[in-house]
């Protein structure tokens, strides 16, 4: 299972772990999550990265991590950018939950499948619903109604 670690502006990366908690709770426990605060030096989110980069390689027999973080350009990008090799360690922005839920599902998939579902899966999770309410039906039944199916249509 490919190692997987969340970096982010704070609380993004906690809230999304409690996210995956959620619903893969035995696979999120191994879920590394760092929360880059505001004013933190570079040169020292940097060095926490490290130590979270390293815990998250650990869990993974080949020595891959899927790195996932908020905002290409940012210093939790940034940073591990100057962290990641390319080859064992990769990079994907734009997390969000969708992206997430599908990276913990597919952990268990080589590192360049993992990322093919984890970016479809963020991707497929960012849509335009409906702007205005659904027109629900209130069910009235009626003394008619003598086998109790009012709820069928």
């Amino acid at each position: 299972m490919a190692g997987l670690f969340i970096i982010a502006h704070a609380p993004l990366a906690s809230a999304l772990k409690l996210a995956a908690q959620h619903c893969f709770p035995e696979a999120a426990e191994s879920l590394q999550a760092l929360d880059v605060p505001p004013n933190l030096p570079p040169d020292e989110v940097e060095a926490q990265a490290r130590l979270f980069l390293n815990r998250a390689l650990e869990g993974d027999a080949r020595g891959e991590a899927l790195v996932l973080t908020d905002v290409f350009g940012a210093t939790p990008c940034n940073c591990v950018q100057r962290l990641a090799d390319g080859v064992h360690v990769k990079v994907v922005t734009g997390a969000n939950v969708p992206m997430l839920w599908r990276a913990l599902n597919y952990a268990g998939e080589p590192l360049e499948t993992l990322i093919t579902r984890a970016v479809a899966g963020g991707a497929q999770g960012v849509m335009q619903i409906a702007t205005s309410r659904p027109h629900n039906q209130v069910s009235q039944p009626t003394s008619h109604d003598q086998d109790h199916r009012h709820h069928q249509q």
